[in-house]
């Protein structure tokens, strides 16, 4: 690679600058694609889709995104690629590196996208692990910014398991002023060390509560997950029990702001994390944010590959 490329493992790999430039970016990406020209800066690039978990919003947002730029992806899932099993991870990054210009991998283990990035010399975009899930939040703040103008001085308030995604927007947090709230159990916790390594200089503040009430008040941004993620469906009923308080609501979304908005990264089990009625009202943006994950991964794709 002779252009400046980088990996995305985190949201934390970017700079408060580039994340705000790569906001603007996507936005214009997103203008263009709607009036029919968007740019081809991954023409004649190979981008090999590996997937170990399935996915209905990430593959497809990312193999429409990589088409739309202009290049070539090839889904490979861990029938063709088990990391580590087969051969070693060095031995594969060094491998698909000779084939590869840009690798997005959905996976279980961070240290496995981290141990890949070292060896491949193609960069290398974490799409999903059981720690973060930085590409989500990336395009939620895309989201955020067309509904509320700003991704900044906001109270943006999380309520439910303190996983991928919750430290997700602890890494965003890390980079922008926003005022994050968690609501979660102690069992919960999206965990001690990781916030507060996260939060050394950070611009914006975490706060965890157990609180519901709380975190809703005033909330410009509701969001919420499923509460026992992919890999955890046997926790779902324990889970059901200790969470159902932070379950948002109609009553707890009147605590908000006038203008808030709810969002959910989806696939929602509706009635339980959120109500029908919360997902169906006004100011649901849950499928404009889904949307938007085509958007917002595009100019992350640019930016790993050096044109930005």
């Amino acid at each position: 690679m002779t252009k400046n490329t980088h990996d995305l493992l985190a949201l934390s790999d970017l700079s408060r600058t580039e994340m705000l430039d790569l906001l603007d970016l996507a936005v214009r990406l997103k203008d263009q694609t709607r009036a029919g020209v968007c740019p081809q800066p991954l023409g004649g690039k190979a981008v090999g889709l590996i997937f170990h978990k399935p996915s209905l919003r990430t593959r497809i947002s990312f193999e429409v995104g990589v088409q739309q730029l202009g290049g070539n992806g090839l889904f490979i899932t861990d029938k063709e690629i088990q990391l580590g099993v087969r051969e070693t991870i060095a031995d594969a990054g060094r491998v698909l590196s000779r084939f590869l210009d840009l690798i997005v991998i959905r996976t279980f283990h961070q240290k496995d996208i981290e141990e890949l990035a070292e060896w491949c010399d193609a960069p290398v975009i974490n799409a999903l692990t059981d720690l973060v899930h930085p590409c989500q939040v990336f395009s939620d703040l895309l989201t955020i910014r067309e509904k509320l103008d700003t991704t900044e001085r906001i109270k943006v308030s999380y309520f439910g398991d303190g996983n991928n995604m919750a430290r997700s927007w602890i890494n965003a947090a890390k980079l922008l002023d926003i005022d994050l709230w968690i609501a979660t159990t102690p069992e919960t916790h999206p965990g001690k060390e990781f916030l507060e390594n996260a939060m050394k200089d950070a611009v914006g503040k975490v706060t965890i509560t157990d609180n519901a009430e709380a975190a809703a008040e005033n909330a410009n941004v509701f969001y919420t997950d499923v509460w026992a993620s992919m890999g955890e469906k046997d926790k779902a009923k324990e889970r059901a029990r200790i969470m159902e308080p932070f379950r948002i609501t109609e009553k707890l979304v009147a605590a908000g702001a006038s203008d808030c908005i709810v969002m959910h990264c989806l696939p929602a089990e509706r009635g339980r994390e959120i109500t029908d009625e919360v997902m169906e009202a006004e100011n649901s943006v849950v499928f404009d944010q889904a949307e938007n994950r085509l958007h917002g991964q595009k100019a992350l794709m640019m930016w790993c590959m050096g044109e930005v």
